[in-house]
């Protein structure tokens, strides 16, 4: 999974959340974190389209912190579908590992560009 394309790293990111919360058995609490991941990590990747589609410096930084935003949120999400859904746990792993690099990426990301309007 791990690609140099962000547009595409961030679109596979989110279809593998979708291809994992669909084996996840239905219940009011899967349903609750299942909608609330779903919507979190298909938002990193929109984001990121938007970003690259900035206007100025600073609307990129403003949409990639969005994403950064949600990447947090997915984490978040991450952890809760480990804790109700325990006999997945490995697979939640490869996708929190997977957040965690977008979220160094695009921490990175923003602070470069920052440098670079300083100058």
């Amino acid at each position: 999974m791990k690609q140099f394309d962000l547009e595409e790293r961030t679109a596979k990111f989110a279809e593998e959340i979708i291809k994992l919360v669909k084996k996840i058995k239905v219940s009011p609490v899967n349903i609750k974190i299942i909608t609330q991941i779903v919507g979190s990590g298909g938002s990193i990747g929109a984001n990121y389209c938007e970003a690259t589609e900035a206007e100025s410096k600073r609307d990129f930084i403003h949409k990639i912190s969005i994403a950064k935003k949600e990447i947090k949120e997915t984490r978040h999400w991450l952890r809760l579908l480990a804790k109700s859904n325990p006999e997945i746990i490995n697979e939640l792993r490869v996708l929190w590992q997977e957040a965690q690099e977008l979220l160094l990426i695009f921490s990175k990301s923003i602070q470069t560009t920052k440098d670079r309007e300083k100058r």
